[in-house]
């Protein structure tokens, strides 16, 4: 069960890349959201995209990636592997999730943005690294700690609407 719900995570982590890479298949620009509030300014003013636009496709990425995401995770874990109970549940919830979030870290923030030219945004150069040690930081730890929470909470949400 558990190299079941590890490569449902590596599934996740794919689906997760594959939003990114779909996000910049017009230029990094596209997902520019996801960038600091400085690299977004810059864009603005090199007139590459408008706030209009960075806050158009932060909400679509949210409104598709985070229902997308908890779908997937709820149907893997109890559709698929018929989870029953708030610890079967969080256990295979958090596995997913945690090896989602080490794909984003690693592959996706360590690897695709930090050593490739893919993120690159022209005239942005300037404010490599796109993420500082300090968002890595935030991140590994809302990685951790928020996917257990994460996985708590959907785990009893599951309970109860299965109770009923």
């Amino acid at each position: 069960m558990l190299l079941q719900v590890i490569l449902e995570g590596i599934g996740l982590g794919v689906l997760l890349i594959l939003v990114c890479a779909i996000g910049i298949r017009k230029g990094a620009v596209g997902m520019v959201h996801l960038y600091s509030q400085e690299v977004q300014e810059r864009c603005v003013t090199l007139g590459l995209t408008t706030h209009a636009k960075i806050k158009r496709n932060a909400l679509i990425f949210k409104a598709v990636c985070v229902p997308g995401y908890i779908a997937y995770v709820l149907v893997c874990v109890y559709a698929l592997n018929g989870a029953k109970g708030f610890v079967q549940g969080f256990w295979q919830l958090l596995v997913i999730l945690s090896v989602m979030n080490l794909i984003d870290r690693f592959w996706v923030d360590g690897y695709w943005v930090g050593h490739t030219n893919a993120w690159e945004i022209p005239g942005t150069e300037d404010l490599k690294p796109y993420i500082t040690a300090k968002d890595k930081g935030k991140k590994w730890l809302f990685g951790t700690v928020g996917m257990a929470i994460i996985s708590a909470a959907l785990a009893a949400i599951m309970m109860l609407f299965m109770k009923i």
